[in-house]
């Protein structure tokens, strides 16, 4: 072992100061996957409507969200029809479930709608079952 004292490294040069403004925007959007870009504009979507982002409700929470439909399936629940639904609004998904009913016309993936009630927990997931609920017209989809 030596005790001779390690020579300095030269400073790392700053790193040149971000684009502002317009050309910044455009140079994040190019470099931003489409799933980003998605979740962010359903994420404004969700505050332009008043709406409580999905990440943010808590078990037993009375909510009015709004997102996208991703999946739409029936599954029985202890023997009665049930129509889920994946409600997606780009911070998290929580399950949207029908009791007793095996189709509802509108429903459907790619869809976007609001709900309103009352947020239960089941399997670690969020659950609303039969809300309150708004489809959004199909000439405001993107």
């Amino acid at each position: 072992m030596s005790a001779e004292p390690r020579p300095e490294k030269p400073a790392k040069p700053a790193k040149p100061a971000r684009p502002a403004g317009r050309f910044r925007r455009m140079i994040e959007r190019l470099s931003t996957s489409q799933e980003e870009l998605h979740s962010a504009e359903l994420q404004e979507d969700a505050e332009a409507a008043g709406c409580t982002r999905i990440c943010d409700c808590h078990d037993r929470q009375i909510v009015k969200v709004t997102g996208t439909l991703r999946t739409v399936t029936l599954r029985p629940r202890a023997g009665v029809p049930a129509l889920e639904a994946e409600l997606f609004d780009g911070s998290a998904a929580l399950d949207v479930v029908w009791l007793g009913r095996r189709s509802i016309v509108g429903i459907e993936p790619g869809r976007r709608m609001i709900a309103s009630g009352r947020i239960s927990m089941s399997h670690g997931r969020r659950v609303l079952f039969n809300p309150k609920y708004e489809l959004r017209p199909l000439g405001q989809e993107h």
